[in-house]
């Protein structure tokens, strides 16, 4: 038998007194909130902050690019500069060597250095 008050229910039968909102047996003791959801403003200012960080992502990759870039191009310049003493001293050095061989050659050898040198004055 079940006897019904405003704030108070009594169930003699099995001889539990609960109140509303009182723990109950058989249920859980724990109740958890639903999902917390987000306004539309802190949405838009999610979306704007990620779209700063892809910027800033995107940013740093070109600046890297480009610095890459500076460098080749100064290892270039610095190769054409080499290249170009290259070929002087390759021409220096066949200069060299002729007139080694011209002093070492067999007509050479057989020129006689003159006595006395005059100068027209």
């Amino acid at each position: 038998m079940t006897y019904y008050d405003s704030s108070l229910t009594i169930n003699s039968r099995r001889g539990v007194l609960t109140t509303p909102g009182a723990w109950r047996r058989n249920q859980n003791t724990v109740a958890f909130g639903g999902a917390k959801t987000l306004g539309p403003v802190a949405h838009t200012v999610l979306l704007v902050l990620m779209l700063a960080v892809l910027g800033l992502i995107y940013l740093t990759q070109i600046t890297k690019t480009s610095s890459y870039g500076y460098q080749i191009n100064n290892l270039e310049n610095k190769r054409s500069e080499l290249i170009s003493q290259r070929q002087d001293l390759q021409v220096e050095n066949a200069r060299l060597q002729a007139l080694e061989r011209v002093q070492q050659s067999s007509v050479a050898q057989t020129l006689t250095q003159p006595a006395s040198v005059s100068y027209a004055n």
